[in-house]
């Protein structure tokens, strides 16, 4: 049975450099609150050397603290999706999207049916697009999963999450960086998503 590999640890925080006891290293700092499109930067960074694995797709019921970040009632629905953002065919990123069935309806049905396309790269190409405050967290590495490609990672790791609005409905994207993501320059500035609309 498939295991996430990571659990966030505790409460999520949008004000990192007041709220947290531990601060990310100042060069990571830089990626985890990085407005624009990871996949972008981590294309830049990679010299386009990028792709992405998908770990597991499925249609679940989201976890509690999920569910309360999206305002999905107990029993509903979410294609979950995990994913490994590779740079230089090394994994940079473990990143898990919840986007409740709600959302996929109508023009964002594509999104169903990523395969191996970015999801943020859909999502920076939508001209209506929202994303909320950009949380912090710290990641627990979860020892149940068993993957080969994240065997040799740390117990915890910084993560990071946001909501975003697509055509007016909510989805959940978090991103975890991986121990071999060891950047020395800034992301690469891109186009932002606007301010925060109501759901």
């Amino acid at each position: 049975m498939y295991q996430s590999p990571f659990t966030p640890v505790g409460q999520w925080f949008s004000q990192p450099l007041e709220s947290l006891h531990d601060r990310p290293p100042a060069p990571l700092l830089a990626w985890l609150l990085h407005p624009g499109s990871l996949t972008a930067a981590l294309r830049h960074l990679s010299g386009n050397r990028f792709r992405v694995q998908v770990l597991s797709q499925r249609w679940a019921q989201p976890n509690l603290e999920e569910r309360r970040a999206l305002g999905l009632r107990n029993r509903q629905l979410a294609l979950l999706r995990e994913v490994l953002l590779y740079g230089d065919d090394t994994p940079w990123v473990y990143a898990r999207s919840v986007l409740p069935e709600q959302t996929l309806r109508g023009p964002s049905r594509q999104l169903r049916q990523l395969d191996t396309r970015p999801l943020g790269e859909l999502l920076f190409s939508e001209p209506g697009i929202r994303r909320g405050p950009i949380m912090l967290n710290r990641q627990r590495r979860n020892p149940r999963c068993t993957l080969p490609e994240l065997a040799g990672e740390a117990d915890l790791a910084w993560g990071r999450r946001s909501t975003f609005w697509l055509r007016r409905r909510p989805l959940l994207v978090a991103e975890t960086f991986l121990q071999a993501f060891d950047p020395d320059c800034p992301p690469l500035a891109g186009p932002r998503p606007g301010r925060r609309e109501n759901p």
